[in-house]
């Protein structure tokens, strides 16, 4: 049985949508079995594993909105072992959509349960926003990754989204776990970084992963080629980050 993991932060720019596509990347890479969904209307995920958006014809849109089985909205990618649910610019009105429907919170808990058992990990990219889609992913989640940018506002709005969490558990799924705080865009030469990282390790301790996202031209520039980094360049310090990440995350879903 698979493991669930959304990626959230409602603040934008944290890093979490290229943490979603190189942790999917690297996760494949260790020969974990992965699909990555793309629950953000901006399809950046999608666009970083190489899908071309204008050519999808079912993406996760249709999978909620018009009841699609979820296996007809599976692309491949060029990695071998990861594969990709696309997203499209009308799951912006999805939310309207799905208002008048039954249990409406657990539209994509029902989506994925077809699929758990066919992947080791199914990470979702959740859009920046605490909105229906975001609740569904964390209630369909086992466990949430919670990207923080090492910038002076970076513990801003961590508050909101942990009250979120707290809520989802009480009333929609208690066993939602927090997978870990994962420090992004982090420049050990500036004093304001390790200030951010001290704070967050003081606050969340063992929760903080112990591999920090280091600031990395080479994870800028990987999604415009439409590559996840360890493609567009397997040396650079943001592909070796992220497969220690995804090391981490093993290790830790095998004890």
């Amino acid at each position: 049985m698979g493991k669930i993991i959304a990626l959230a932060n409602q603040k934008g720019g944290v890093g979490k949508t290229t943490t979603a596509i190189n942790l999917a990347a690297s996760l494949a890479t260790l020969e974990k079995k992965v699909l990555l969904v793309d629950a953000d209307p901006q399809a950046n995920s999608s666009s970083g594993v190489g899908v071309d958006i204008a050519n999808v014809e079912t993406s996760v849109y249709d999978c909620i909105v018009s009841d699609i089985d979820a296996h007809e909205a599976i692309y491949t990618t060029d990695i071998e072992n990861l594969d990709v649910i696309p997203s499209h610019m009308d799951l912006v009105g999805a939310e309207i959509e799905m208002l008048n429907m039954a249990d409406r919170e657990q539209v994509l808990k029902n989506i994925f349960q077809q699929l758990v058992k066919e992947y080791d990990y199914i990470l979702i990219d959740c859009s920046p926003s605490l909105g229906l889609i975001t609740v569904n992913a964390l209630t369909a989640a086992d466990s949430v990754i919670i990207p923080v940018q090492c910038e002076y506002f970076a513990l801003e709005g961590i508050s909101k989204l942990l009250n979120t969490i707290r809520i989802i558990k009480k009333k929609l799924n208690p066993d939602l776990q927090i997978e870990g705080f994962l420090l992004t865009m982090y420049d050990g030469r500036l004093r304001l970084a390790n200030q951010i990282y001290s704070e967050v390790k003081k606050h969340f301790q063992e929760l903080v992963f112990k591999t920090v996202i280091q600031r990395n031209v080479k994870l800028s520039e990987a999604p415009s080629h439409g590559l996840p980094v360890i493609l567009y360049d397997s040396e650079s310090r943001g592909a070796l980050n992220y497969l220690a990440l995804a090391k981490e995350i093993i290790k830790k879903n095998t004890k």
